[in-house]
């Protein structure tokens, strides 16, 4: 016999199971940790900094809070079409390991005057770097971008064009953003991953977080932030970076957007400073927490 089941009880079914969802994600989030970089959700939906939800799990809840059940499949076959690494959806702030190192990041390049400078002083002085490209810059300068991945530096999408409003438009040009971004990167870097995404000015929303894991990219946030950009001076930035440093964390300086002679200058002392200090390097962390 063949039994059938109404239109309405099939949806009482549907939201039960999307809310029996929703609980198992709350239940796995862990407490939000204090941050001193700019990158935060700009949006009051934000789960905790420190949560950490597989990319499809998370448009399952997405779909289920807006009373669409149909989201919990989508979100799965997202997470699933994007393999088993379930890149964490957290910004990372800390460095790889567990004990004294440093994530050195490189943002707004490749810039055809500063970008060698740079390289340069990293070589000498044996540093790796995640160095975060503007799309366009990188479809400009290509070979820019492929020395700095001949040189052994992760690769870190920021974006098309730097749109620090971009947390304030649409989901899809969120999406058009950083997705575009990273094409432009790969195609000046052909085969070499795009392991991270730094929203512009630290403007992140769940939205970008969700589509950056998505796409294998962890997103990517700093713990110390000389404001190098804004020119304050040599001693001033080393002032900053040498003071007290958080365990593992990530810094952030600027090979493009201006002139970066105070960069160039201040990663000279500072580089060779953190190794007397017997601090290692890393990059920043792609997985938990």
């Amino acid at each position: 016999m063949r039994i059938t089941t109404s239109p309405a009880r099939r949806r009482r079914a549907g939201y039960a199971t999307a809310a029996a969802l929703l609980g198992l994600l709350a239940a796995a989030g862990t407490p939000a940790y204090a941050t001193t970089d700019g990158s935060v959700d700009r949006a009051p939906d934000a789960p905790p900094a420190g949560h950490s939800v597989p990319a499809g799990a998370a448009g399952a809840a997405q779909g289920a809070a807006k009373g669409e059940v149909k989201g919990e499949a989508k979100g799965a076959a997202q997470g699933a079409a994007h393999g088993t690494a379930k890149v964490p959806l957290g910004i990372s702030r800390l460095a790889q390991g567990t004990g004294r190192q440093v994530a050195i990041t490189i943002d707004d390049g490749p810039d055809p005057r500063w970008t060698p400078q740079v390289l340069e002083t990293l070589r000498k002085n044996q540093v790796k770097a995640t160095f975060c490209m503007i799309g366009t810059k990188a479809q400009k300068y290509p070979e820019l971008a492929r020395a700095v991945a001949a040189d052994g530096h992760q690769l870190c999408d920021h974006s098309v064009d730097h749109d620090v409003t971009m947390d304030h438009k649409p989901v899809a040009y969120q999406r058009q953003q950083i997705l575009e971004g990273k094409a432009m990167i790969e195609k000046a870097v052909p085969g070499v991953p795009v392991s991270y995404y730094r929203a512009p000015g630290g403007a992140f929303t769940p939205d970008s977080r969700a589509i950056a894991a998505e796409s294998g990219m962890r997103p990517l946030g700093w713990s110390v932030d000389p404001k190098d950009w804004s020119r304050p001076g040599l001693k001033a930035i080393l002032s900053t970076v040498q003071g007290k440093l958080p365990q593992q964390p990530t810094v952030l300086f600027h090979d493009g957007g201006g002139d970066r002679s105070e960069t160039v200058a201040a990663l000279k002392e500072y580089l060779p400073w953190l190794t007397e200090q017997g601090y290692s390097f890393a990059f920043p962390a792609r997985t938990a927490p």
